[in-house]
């Protein structure tokens, strides 16, 4: 049996991370929605100016901006927001089958707005109304200004994909804020059964900083006991990591509060790990889906990961083994010097800076062909 399809035994669902114009086009998002089981789709700054620079998938559209006057940003929204809505359409019958739990396409706010709350908002209740899909999310960075944003926008019964998390403080303040947007949605008299949403838990990127935290200090010198245990952390911090995030999540959706608001058909925030795709050579290459298996998740892959777990993936119910050894792995880094809250507060930072010079890039990219067509 196909290892990605036996995913769902276990309550997760398999997302691809891309988009690109020839996904739609080509068949390439329907194949895999029906021989792999897919059941969603995000996007990011990074994929769109990737598929924008190596493809020629947007000619049609330089083609008909020509003395239009359109600026990069402009042609850049028209292509994202065609590609987003395909990829909806397609996976429509997947929503509908699932009753809404699945079957979602995302498009991020631009980056440059993840500090700046009302910014954020404006521009999440415009993509959701240009999009004009009840299968689509729309992307908002965890940030602090962020937070009180997705609140709004949950209230609002907005389905948002809250990215770049990283820590596992900042994913409660997701989760109760998922639930008060919703508790304020009920009592405006909205329906909260229409609206969903995940907490994108990056993963890869952790292990890829700890271990460069790992490798300065066995330079700086370390006794032949503190090497032991520095090794031995190694590849194990990020999957300790998202163990305990979702400890967290089995301890806010099952909470009376939640209680209260499943009862009127909401559906839980669901944990999305991305950045799934092993950085080192030393891991293997599908670690991030095996050791990551439980239910209520969504694992979005890219398209090698997607290729690789089919190819070789071992599917267990791994998330909830063994948290005590989680648990040590998280008081050892601490123990070694290696401060969690420094990591995940770098990589928050870091995320943003990487998003919005991908999004420079991608109107650069857009603005040049346009001046060439």
């Amino acid at each position: 049996m196909n290892p990605l399809r036996q995913l769902a035994e276990f309550g997760q669902s398999v997302w691809v991370d891309n988009l690109q114009r020839s996904y739609i086009t080509k068949g390439t998002l329907k194949k895999l929605i029906e021989e792999d089981g897919l059941k969603g789709l995000t996007s990011n700054p990074t994929i769109f100016q990737k598929a924008v620079s190596g493809s020629d998938d947007y000619q049609d559209l330089f083609d008909a901006a020509k003395g239009q006057g359109l600026s990069g940003n402009d042609l850049y929204e028209q292509l994202a927001v065609r590609d987003v809505q395909g990829a909806a359409d397609l996976l429509k019958p997947v929503y509908d089958a699932t009753k809404g739990q699945d079957g979602y396409a995302s498009l991020e706010v631009s980056p440059r707005l993840a500090l700046d709350t009302n910014g954020t908002l404006e521009e999440a209740r415009r993509l959701w109304k240009t999009l004009s899909r009840p299968n689509v999310m729309i992307k908002v960075p965890g940030t602090l200004p962020g937070l009180p944003a997705f609140e709004q926008l949950t209230a609002e019964g907005i389905n948002v994909n809250v990215t770049l998390l990283f820590s596992q403080e900042r994913y409660k303040q997701i989760a109760e804020a998922y639930v008060s947007g919703l508790e304020k949605l009920a009592a405006s008299g909205g329906d909260v059964s229409r609206v969903a949403s995940v907490a994108s838990f990056f993963i890869s990127r952790i292990d890829a900083i700890v271990d460069k935290e790992i490798e300065k200090k066995l330079k700086a010198g370390a006794t032949p006991e503190q090497q032991k245990a520095l090794e031995g952390l190694s590849g194990k911090v990020a999957i300790a990591n998202a163990k305990l995030a979702y400890r967290t999540f089995k301890e806010v959706f099952g909470s009376a509060r939640w209680k209260a608001l499943a009862a009127k058909g909401a559906k839980v925030q669901r944990v999305l790990w991305a950045s799934t795709s092993t950085k080192s050579p030393k891991l293997r290459d599908v670690l991030y889906v095996e050791e990551l298996i439980g239910r209520d998740t969504v694992n979005t892959m890219p398209p090698a990961t997607i290729d690789a777990f089919r190819d070789h993936g071992k599917v267990r119910p791994s998330l909830e083994e063994d948290l005590p050894a989680a648990e040590a792995t998280m008081r050892q880094l601490e123990a070694a010097g290696i401060s969690m809250k420094t990591v995940t507060d770098e990589l928050a930072t870091d995320g943003i800076r990487l998003f919005s010079e991908s999004f420079d890039q991608l109107l650069s990219a857009v603005g040049e062909k346009l001046k060439k067509t």
